[in-house]
């Protein structure tokens, strides 16, 4: 497995290249509501991404070996859609919950996040999963440091959501990121601690994990590229991409707009020993 180790020099292009994708989010917040279609979403988010932040939107034409080109500049799942929605015309309603997912490419660096929309006022069962979801990405993330493995960030991930009740999706996982989309390492948002890559500084990968309200179990839907739950259950996904620095990690992917950390951050970001910048 090789992985690629960025310089201080391609970590300022990376934070550049995060806090863009993270705007475009910010920029979408207030059109998600009832009414607009997805594909009204996208081409916001494209024309905001080509005209206005002079970069390119990495999922559009994106073609992975077996797969035909994504025909779409984001990525938008919706309700039991797990990830990899395609923007259609198809309208927002109230209750709906919507996973929106963006990635930047800025001068030949990409920026990767995404994150969950509740459309009006949504059930509490779609609320709890999109904020335990929220939860549970920072339960990984916060395991960042040097000397920790992948398994660390697996295992944190999946026994908090499991003990709240959801199931974890492993056919799909956080991946490596610098000048192409997907790098190694693969992150998985289950396993045991001490297994797997151990941690450097300067490694940057994507912390994503798509937790199910019901069973674990997916299937791929007829477009060839969305995912969704066998029992058409809600799934929900975060997204952040990552950097180890020499004493934990950074976020790369916040802006303005970003949602805070949950308290149980900013509480050990509080403590004398905390290594964390978020």
């Amino acid at each position: 497995m090789t992985i690629t180790i960025k310089t201080a020099e391609d970590v300022a292009g990376m934070r550049i290249a995060g806090r863009l994708a993270s705007e475009v989010l910010d920029m979408l917040t207030p059109h998600v509501k009832p009414g607009i279609t997805t594909e009204q979403l996208d081409k916001l988010a494209h024309d905001h991404i080509v005209d206005v932040q002079q970069g390119i939107p990495a999922p559009l034409n994106y073609a992975p070996p077996g797969y035909t080109p994504y025909p779409k500049s984001i990525c938008t799942s919706i309700n039991h859609q797990v990830c990899h929605g395609i923007p259609n015309d198809r309208p927002l309603k109230a209750g709906d919950i919507v996973n929106i997912d963006v990635t930047v490419i800025k001068d030949g660096w990409h920026g990767d996040t995404s994150r969950m929309f509740v459309v009006g006022h949504g059930s509490i069962a779609a609320n709890r999963l999109c904020q335990m979801t929220y939860d549970a990405m920072w339960k990984g993330i916060v395991k960042v440091k040097p000397g920790i493995h992948l398994g660390d960030i697996g295992h944190s991930i999946q026994t908090f959501a499991e003990n709240a009740g959801f199931s974890i999706v492993r056919e799909f996982c956080g991946h490596g990121i610098g000048r192409k989309f997907h790098e190694e390492p693969q992150v998985l948002h289950y396993g045991r601690p001490g297994t797997l890559e151990e941690l450097v500084p300067g490694m940057v990968f994507t912390i994503e994990p798509m937790i199910n309200a019901g069973r674990r179990d997916i299937r791929e839907a007829g477009d060839g590229w969305t995912i969704v739950t066998k029992d058409r259950s809600l799934s929900a996904q975060w997204e952040h991409t990552v950097l180890v620095t020499e004493t934990g990690y950074e976020v790369l992917t916040l802006s303005a707009g970003s949602p805070p950390p949950p308290a149980f951050v900013t509480a050990a970001a509080a403590t004398p020993s905390a290594t964390t910048t978020a």
